[in-house]
């Protein structure tokens, strides 16, 4: 009776090993190691100053870590132009300020890394920014300039730029952060529907009834390392370390007043009906 062939074990789309990074003496991470699958949304929380965001940067080669490595589907980022091009291409990344540039307009701000780094024709290149900008419900804004939108409009704009390279993965470095609160959701949404699209990403975030909604793991750092990851459910629920209880009894404290209801299930409604494309 022949054997049934056997398939070596899918390779992750993230490959962190053993990242150390220093900004001057301090030392911003601490022998972090992380893996991502394709499509798994992961959700990086933690206090102010243990690294998430530099986590991010090292991850698009905007930051330069001192020893360890970084592999993203199959290219490792190494210190060359060459390398942080092939990883730039394939890794979007929306920041906490929008970063849109205020001389151009929504469309141009969306067709412009298509047409400098794909080297997609113009026409093509447009055709794409109007799809992502239907996606973010801002189609109808595309000829007005940022200082015309308001500051979640920016923000789904900048998604939709990011969007326009088609990336396999998206990292949001607290993209709600600079945002009034009443436009918070309407970005939430946004990021919601590319969850439920089957998106690959890394979301740092102090939402925390958006991330227990939204993840299918969540990474908790804390002084430059990762402390405890896990399931929502096992990380909110039971969480093992104290410093993560710590870290939750002070979040979950401070949002007690605000209504707990926004993130409850069907509040916030996502783009795609299922997530069958996972």
């Amino acid at each position: 009776m022949s054997e049934l062939p056997t398939h070596p074990p899918a390779q992750p789309l993230i490959a962190v090993s053993e990242l150390n990074k220093w900004h001057g003496t301090a030392h911003v991470l601490r022998n972090v190691s992380l893996t991502v699958n394709a499509h798994e949304r992961v959700v990086v929380c933690g206090p102010s100053g243990s690294g998430k965001s530099t986590l991010l940067r090292c991850l698009n080669g905007l930051d330069s870590p001192q020893s360890g490595r970084i592999v993203i589907d199959g290219t490792e980022l190494r210190d060359t132009t060459a390398a942080r091009g092939i990883v730039r291409r394939e890794v979007g990344m929306v920041f906490q300020s929008f970063n849109l540039f205020p001389h151009m307009t929504v469309l141009d701000n969306c067709t412009l890394a298509p047409i400098w780094v794909r080297k997609m024709p113009k026409a093509a290149a447009e055709e794409s920014a109007l799809t992502q900008l239907t996606r973010v419900h801002l189609s109808a804004h595309a000829h007005k300039y940022p200082s015309e939108l308001s500051g979640g409009e920016q923000q789904r704009v900048a998604i939709a730029r990011a969007l326009c390279l088609a990336p396999k993965v998206m990292l949001f470095d607290e993209p709600t952060s600079a945002l009034d609160p009443e436009m918070i959701k309407e970005v939430l949404d946004i990021i919601m529907g590319l969850a439920e699209a089957g998106m690959t990403m890394i979301c740092v975030t102090h939402e925390m009834g958006f991330a227990r909604r939204a993840a299918d793991r969540i990474v908790f750092m804390d002084r430059g390392e990762i402390v405890e990851q896990g399931a929502p459910d096992q990380m909110f629920d039971s969480p093992k370390t104290e410093r993560l209880q710590l870290f939750l009894s002070r979040t979950l404290n401070a949002a007690a007043t605000a209504p707990r209801e926004f993130f409850a299930a069907g509040s916030v409604q996502p783009l795609h009906a299922s997530r069958n494309t996972r």
